[in-house]
């Protein structure tokens, strides 16, 4: 067998060869941390240690098949599939199935997607007559998902006196009721969501204390990937499975936390070594994808954050290129400005597109990229976009394919009960509903009621209804019989799926039917694939891709594209060269992460994982101006710009960046004012004088080009009033100001002689 441990350097070996107590391991960026994951399960088990008794934990699918892979490269197929491991939510929803009676649910439970929770709630507001522009279901959604990653279930959320003041205070008092009758419905519909699967095995943990020893016994050693993006519910279902062995090893990187609106938490990673005083830490400070510049430059932006672990990441990948900053005088420059550039670099350093990616901070900044993208002809993708299994035509399906398996489940009834259209209108589905709620039943049990449904439908209606549900049976019956490929494909044939999405000859419809043949081939390939042998039925595959993430199913033929993405959706990726773009104060940092220490901590670790995706080129780009809700603003260079060394700084304007940019305003600046801190506002350009108590400008050194949109001035002519916009170049700077006796002026700055005032 071969000797795994020549392939680490000192630290990673230290990382693989002590797998016995609790460990903390540090990965710095691009430091080989999937390989020392990997390296220790086989290590264990060339040990003897027996793979069923190993736990890996891993956040998404994509991880957990390429850690599997690398495993089974080791130490072969057969030993590798007999490891538990996945993400925390395939694992635990399996664990659920499992121990389903003791939760009073059933084995073959729906798992509901974003989508789906969203669907319900949605329904939900209607039948309480709320306004939905008041309870926006996504805002709803994130409330009760935030309440139970914090362990907080519905009756508890609803007796909180605490919580019901700030449901007040936010004008949604009824918050609590949606949330009940939330959860009510999933019960009832044998469903749960993906924030139910940690938070029904925290339920289930506490409230049967045998099954967790059971588990405990079973898992002897536990290992987690990315555990700075653990949160409250994941850590307590930790700490309880490692309660006696204490064989826990997590591996993470607190310089790369920034999923806190997702509920992570930091602190479960920068306190593990006070929740295990025995533990061991392993730092991997060598970086294998940069420069040495830009690692150089990520160490000199995290240093300003006080809440860390300390490290020294180093390279020894030569110096590299210096990171380059780019200044455009408008966001749309800016966008052709990159486009520009990678043209050049296509050519001049005999590169792909792949090869390059435009990082940003809001979904919203895509527009221009995409924009330069096309008008330069260069071929781009925007990742991290709807994911396959949210495309309609998937969803149909699947809906099929889940009500086969529980009819319980009424939110997927009305989906499929009249599509392909078989005549059953709005009016009979929303009476089945109203009968289902007054007689607590589930719409599909009064759908096979022929007592019940004798008086309340006419002859025509209630035969299409037999029809239905006569099919529905006829897959029920199948479902025991058949593997998931042959229901599925019976399933899409018999309910005429595949017939209606055939008629449509447009590209749009041609899209879609290779939508449900592709579908359908995913189905074909996991009962073909040897590591499902044991288990090829539909519900096996249901469990299986219903926990998918975006990331996980995200494909593309034509792989050879220039990426456009969020930071967030960046995480994980690396790229020869990376465009970080809008690094301007209220962009990047956000506007709404300035107020707090923590907060402007994390769009700083945000920049952190921005720039450690580039492996050889780097470019920092802002505009100058911006346009916000029509009008032209301003803008200053972020302050994260500010904290990148100088002698990692390759640019043609440096002063005038080091001028604009506020370097004092790093986290030391931040005064703490009771329980939040307060962050100094961005000063202005060093250009702009100050006044003096008269108002008058300093002749000799007065500026023009100083009034920017938000000033008060005043003019000869028309008196007081205020900037609301600004546009074009020095010397042809127009700013547009409301007097309060003359309305709206466009004026031309050199020519105006606007004074600025307090």
């Amino acid at each position: 067998m071969k000797d795994i441990l020549n392939d680490l350097n000192d630290s990673q070996r230290d990382a693989v060869i002590n797998y016995n107590g609790p460990a903390l391991v540090i990965a710095g960026a691009g430091s080989g941390k999937t390989r020392v994951l990997t390296y220790r399960i086989a290590y264990m088990l060339q040990q003897g240690i027996q793979p069923f008794t190993i736990l890996a934990l891993t956040f998404t699918n994509k991880a957990a098949k390429e850690m599997k892979e690398r495993i089974a490269n080791l130490v072969g197929f057969n030993t590798a599939k007999r490891l538990w491991m996945g993400t925390f939510h395939s694992v635990f929803s399996k664990i659920l199935r499992y121990e389903s009676i003791a939760l009073q649910y059933p084995s073959d439970y729906t798992i509901y997607d974003t989508t789906d929770s969203k669907n319900l709630i949605k329904t939900i507001i209607h039948e309480l007559n709320l306004d939905d522009k008041i309870y926006k279901p996504s805002e709803v959604h994130s409330r009760i998902s935030m309440a139970k990653n914090n362990l907080v279930t519905a009756e508890a959320y609803a007796a909180n006196n605490e919580i019901r003041t700030i449901d007040n205070s936010t004008r949604r008092p009824y918050l609590g009721d949606i949330y009940l009758r939330y959860a009510a419905r999933c019960r009832q519909y044998g469903a749960m969501d993906f924030d139910d699967l940690l938070l029904n095995t925290n339920i289930l943990f506490r409230d049967h204390p045998s099954i967790l020893d059971k588990y405990k016994k079973a898992f002897r050693y536990i290992l987690i990937d990315e555990y700075q993006d653990t949160n409250y519910s994941q850590y307590l279902i930790l700490n309880k499975l490692a309660g006696d062995h204490k064989n826990i090893c997590v591996v993470g990187d607190d310089a790369q936390s920034i999923y806190s609106f997702r509920g992570a938490r930091i602190e479960n990673i920068l306190k593990f070594q006070s929740d295990y005083p025995e533990s061991m830490l392993i730092k991997m400070e060598r970086n294998y994808r940069s420069t040495e510049y830009i690692v150089d430059a990520a160490n000199s932006v995290i240093s300003h954050n006080k809440e860390q672990i300390s490290k020294k990441i180093f390279s020894k990948n030569g110096e590299g290129d210096k990171i380059k900053i780019l200044e455009a005088r408008t966001d749309s420059e800016e966008g052709y400005t990159i486009a520009g550039i990678i043209k050049d670099m296509l050519y001049s350093k005999q590169m792909h597109y792949r090869d390059f990616a435009v990082l940003y901070r809001t979904n919203a900044q895509s527009r221009i990229f995409e924009e330069s993208m096309r008008k330069m002809n260069i071929p781009y993708k925007v990742y991290g976009g709807m994911s396959f299994f949210q495309r309609k035509e998937v969803k149909d399906a699947m809906a099929y394919f889940r009500f086969v398996l529980n009819t319980a489940d009424d939110e997927s009834l009305k989906r499929i009960i009249n599509y392909p259209a078989r005549g059953i209108g709005k009016t009979t589905i929303s009476r089945v509903e109203m009968l289902a709620r007054t007689t607590r039943k589930s719409m599909w049990e009064i759908l096979t009621d022929v007592t019940t449904q004798q008086n309340e439908f006419n002859k025509g209606t209630l035969q299409k209804l037999h029809s239905f549900a006569e099919m529905i049976n006829g897959f029920i019956k199948k479902a025991g019989e058949m593997e998931a490929f042959d229901l599925a494909y019976s399933i899409a044939s018999s309910t005429g799926l595949i017939q209606e999405l055939s008629h449509d000859k447009t590209p749009e419809g041609i899209s879609r039917i290779q939508n449900l043949e592709e579908l359908l081939n995913g189905v074909r390939e996991f009962t073909e694939n040897e590591e499902n042998s044991e288990d090829t039925s539909l519900s096996a595959y249901l469990q299986t891709v219903t926990l998918y993430t975006d990331a996980d199913a995200d494909k593309d033929e034509d792989t050879n594209k220039v990426l456009i993405m969020t930071i967030h959706s960046a995480k994980g990726l690396e790229f020869p060269c990376v465009f970080i773009a809008g690094l301007e104060e209220e962009l990047f940092p956000s506007f709404m992460s300035v107020n707090t220490l923590k907060e402007l901590e994390e769009e700083r670790r945000l920049f952190y994982v921005a720039i450690t995706r580039a492996k050889q080129y780097l470019y920092i780009s802002y505009a100058s101006t911006r346009f916000k809700w029509g009008l032209l603003n301003h803008c200053v260079p972020s302050r994260f710009v500010g904290e990148i060394d100088e002698r990692f700084i390759e640019s043609e304007n440096a002063g005038q960046i080091s001028s604009e940019i506020l370097k004092v305003q790093s986290s030391q600046d931040i005064k703490k004012t009771g329980q939040k801190h307060e962050v100094t506002q961005p000063v202005r350009h060093k250009k702009l004088v100050k006044i003096d108590d008269k108002g008058n400008n300093d002749s000799d050194n007065y500026d023009p080009y100083g009034i920017m949109t938000g000033m008060n001035v005043e003019h000869e002519r028309f008196g007081k009033g205020k900037v609301i916009s600004r546009e074009g170049a020095i010397p042809n700077v127009k700013v547009t100001v409301f007097f309060k006796d003359h309305g709206q002026k466009q004026l031309l700055l050199k020519f105006a002689k606007l004074k600025v005032i307090s």
